[in-house]
């Protein structure tokens, strides 16, 4: 077999060749007993048809096609390990050659995983590590931000009343419940009104540290990936694109409304919204491979225990999901935390 290959935009790779007369009719004799093993015909069983019957039944080109099939779908995966790529997706193949006592010509096309050359990551996440100000640090609940959300818990229990579209309600602040040892009890496992505040303090405080530090985290990607050189295949982006139309569609049924519908409202279809996101695909996809590429370079790869709980969680809420996807799932999920929390502990 003789082949050429040639990197294209997009991380694109042509493959260009001949597979030598001799080898390609080896498999002349295979095509006949796998089209052989579907072929009907009446006086025969099926699979008990013999050669030279196929032979005067089939066309030649059908018999071509099945051994261009069988020839190609052993030697692509040969080529493939000998050039050392990592294809995403299946090939685009076109035969540029079919005839019986000639080389089979082919030409592949497929999408291999990027060449990444990322920036010194770690300097990035230490230097934002370090520029964290006391301000930003501080998560401490003063006694007005609780009170606030006590309020904002109110008024989310409050009666609710009409406004001027019928089909609209919003709660009646002016008649808020009153807030004593009652009112928390029915809010969950509270014993008091003290309790509750110590509950809903710390509660507060444990948001405001994620939140603090998922700022951090995002500084810490976005400068990662404005800094790092990678081409994203188009097939990469489309999978994202994917991810965030099926999540969007998944929130507006749950909503109650038709996916349908929802379009119509914003007068658009799929593929507007398809091009809208296109940009968020993109950054989500690099964001997939650059953290890819940090777990390999440092070798990080989520606890095994930590992966089959999570995926026992999952299985237990969504019990039609599927094992495989839970567990690749759970293994995306704790691994990116054990990478972000190296690139945090940079300091």
């Amino acid at each position: 077999m003789q082949y050429t290959n040639k990197k294209l935009p997009k991380s694109e790779i042509k493959i260009e060749g001949e597979l030598e007369t001799d080898l390609f009719e080896t498999y002349f004799g295979k095509a006949l007993r796998k089209i052989g093993q579907t072929l009907e015909l009446d006086g025969f069983r099926k699979g008990k048809i013999p050669e030279n019957v196929i032979l005067s039944k089939v066309p030649e080109i059908r018999i071509l096609e099945e051994m261009a099939e069988l020839a190609l779908s052993e030697h692509y995966p040969k080529i493939i390990e000998l050039e050392n790529l990592d294809p995403i997706g299946r090939p685009d193949i076109a035969i540029t050659k079919l005839a019986r006592k000639n080389p089979l010509g082919f030409k592949i096309k497929v999408v291999v995983m990027p060449e990444i050359k990322l920036p010194d990551y770690k300097k990035i996440a230490k230097k934002i590590v370090d520029d964290i100000s006391p301000t930003e640090k501080e998560t401490a609940v003063s006694d007005e931000e609780l009170e606030n959300t006590i309020v904002d818990i109110r008024k989310s229990r409050a009666p609710k009343k009409h406004i001027t579209n019928p089909d609209l309600e919003t709660s009646d602040v002016s008649n808020l419940p009153e807030f004593n040892d009652e009112f928390v009890k029915s809010l969950g496992s509270f014993t008091d009104i003290e309790d509750f505040k110590i509950k809903l303090r710390e509660n507060i405080k444990l948001e405001k540290q994620n939140q603090a530090k998922e700022k951090t985290r995002l500084k810490i990607i976005e400068e990662i990936i404005e800094k790092s050189e990678l081409e994203v295949p188009d097939i990469l982006i489309e999978i994202e694109l994917d991810k965030i139309l099926y999540r969007m569609e998944s929130d507006i049924t749950q909503m109650g409304l038709q996916f349908e519908d929802y379009l119509k409202h914003l007068t658009k279809t799929k593929e507007d919204l398809r091009k809208d996101f296109r940009n968020d695909g993109e950054k989500k996809a690099k964001l997939t491979l650059i953290l890819n590429e940090i777990a390999k370079v440092e070798k990080i790869i989520a606890d095994e225990k930590q992966v089959a709980r999570e995926v026992a969680q999952i299985l237990e809420h969504y019990k039609e999901a599927d094992p495989d996807r839970a567990r690749a799932h759970a293994e995306e999920v704790l691994t990116n935390e054990k990478i972000f929390q190296f690139l945090e502990s940079q300091t």
